[in-house]
């Protein structure tokens, strides 16, 4: 196949032409007309000769054939900027005579205008003076008030007996139990002061201690191993000598007390019978006293012969230690607390009374 001088060319391809001699006068661009927006631009950005537009210099971004001249179509009514806001002859007549370049006005916001308020409180001031010629001024407003006055109260009266309808029972046992019991101590704090049998309570609290010593004597801790059978009997003991309960009652309850002691908790007989001898001897008529006293003491010497014999010298220096151990346990009864503290309350209001009266004379 015979090779022609196009496929020659495509293996071989020819050198490059020399190159030319360009004038001077061809690399000058050619005078463009710059439209006035454009003018605040050539101040600016001039580099050997050429004319060069930065970045947002104009409407459009740059200088080439592509950049977009302000142009206005004006008929009359309107016009459109730049951006492609329509203007209003009136808005401009409204702006005034405005140094900022046509094409930033876009970029202005003309901020609302406040709400007027003031009407408002005109009103209320009209509202305020009529409805207060309605309340002054009307015949019947203190009836009305009255009325509405009442309907309120009668709501709440019937809120009141819907809840006691319900829950009014146990609310009144309540309010009785409260106004009970305060009432009660009130009653017996007056008693106190006003008719306390001082010389009495005295000996009650001296043959009781009698009797508790005798029992401290021989068992060391029957008084504090058990505070609350002694505090049941000294309760049972101010109950019958005010009447409160029976004399049968009082003794099947020291006769239960003994019980308890001597065969639940399983203690000897001196603290077992200790409850019992003495509140009768504090309580008891003056024979049942010195029988409860003499009783008592007997037991205690017969325990004390039966359990406690002839020992070495060293049982009997260990059974010291362990008692004076016991010993730093003691605790004094309710009863005798209670009526020591009755009567010094008693002298205490006595004195005190006497001095005021005695401040008042003087």
């Amino acid at each position: 196949m015979p090779l022609t001088v196009s496929a020659l060319r495509l293996f071989h391809p020819p050198p490059p032409p020399p190159p030319t001699a360009v004038s001077l006068s061809l690399l000058r661009p050619p005078s463009i007309p710059i439209p006035a927006v454009l003018k605040p631009c050539l101040s600016r950005w001039r580099s050997g000769g050429f004319l060069y537009l930065g970045e947002r210099c104009g409407p459009s971004g740059g200088l080439g054939w592509n950049f977009e001249l302000s142009a206005k179509a004006e008929n009359g009514k309107g016009g459109i900027d730049g951006s492609g806001v329509v203007e209003d002859e009136a808005e401009r007549a409204a702006r005034g005579e405005s140094t900022m370049p046509e094409r930033f006005r876009y970029l202005t916001k003309e901020a609302p205008d406040s709400p007027v308020r003031w009407p408002f409180f005109v009103a209320m001031a009209f509202l305020v003076y009529a409805w207060r010629v309605v309340l002054l001024e009307l015949a019947n407003w203190k009836k009305a008030v009255g009325a509405i006055v009442g309907f309120v109260g009668y709501l709440l009266k019937l809120g009141l007996a819907l809840i006691f309808h319900f829950i009014g029972d146990p609310v009144t046992a309540v309010i009785r139990g409260i106004e009970t019991g305060f009432y009660s101590v009130r009653a017996f704090y007056s008693s106190i002061i006003s008719a306390l049998p001082v010389s009495e309570l005295i000996v009650v609290i001296i043959l009781a201690s009698i009797v508790l010593s005798i029992g401290e004597s021989v068992v060391p801790d029957s008084v504090s191993s058990q505070p609350y059978v002694l505090t049941t009997a000294g309760l049972a003991g101010l109950l019958v000598v005010r009447g409160y309960i029976t004399v049968l009652f009082f003794l099947m309850v020291l006769v239960g007390t003994y019980g308890f002691s001597r065969f639940i908790k399983k203690r000897d007989d001196v603290t077992s019978a200790l409850p019992a001898a003495a509140v009768v001897a504090g309580v008891g008529a003056p024979w049942l006293r010195l029988l409860a006293i003499a009783s008592y003491l007997a037991l205690a010497i017969y325990y004390y012969s039966k359990n406690h014999s002839q020992e070495d010298e060293t049982e009997e220096v260990s059974e010291g230690k362990e008692a004076g151990e016991v010993t730093t346990k003691r605790q004094l009864p309710l009863p005798l607390l209670g009526s020591a503290l009755a009567v010094g309350i008693h002298a205490a209001a006595k004195w005190a009374g006497r001095r005021h009266l005695t401040w008042m004379i003087v």
